[in-house]
């Protein structure tokens, strides 16, 4: 597979990825399993995740850089709430997990393959 292909198919990852994790993040506390019946504010934690949406559906190797980064604390609530929910709750936060496993990998091997040393090693 060509350097071109494998870093067209890392950022359809991480787009997909990040989109995703939006997504399931507005559920998840607006719907699925809010800590209050009503919904919770917890929803407001989809807002950062806007931040990076335009840099990483552009291709900015800057924003894959710092987005590897910033989606570990996701990642880190993910975790902690895998293992401290039950019920669906818990299921989300594995799938918040696992979403933001697989964008962690697709920006940090972006990053590493759009690098300027890379590319003119490719040419």
């Amino acid at each position: 597979m060509s350097n071109t292909a494998t870093v067209q198919k890392l950022r359809l990852g991480a787009s997909i990825s990040l989109i995703a994790l939006i997504i399931l993040s507005l559920a998840w506390e607006g719907i699925l399993a809010p800590i209050k019946p009503e919904g919770s504010k917890l929803v407001f934690k989809a807002i950062p995740l806007l931040l990076p949406l335009f840099g990483i559906l552009n291709g900015r190797r800057y924003t894959y850089q710092w987005a590897s980064m910033f989606i570990l604390i996701y990642f880190t609530e993910g975790a902690v709430r895998a293992w401290a929910d039950q019920g669906v709750s818990a299921k989300l936060a594995f799938a918040e997990v696992l979403l933001t496993t697989i964008f962690f990998y697709c920006t940090i091997f972006y990053a590493k393959l759009t690098r300027p040393s890379t590319q003119q090693s490719q040419q």
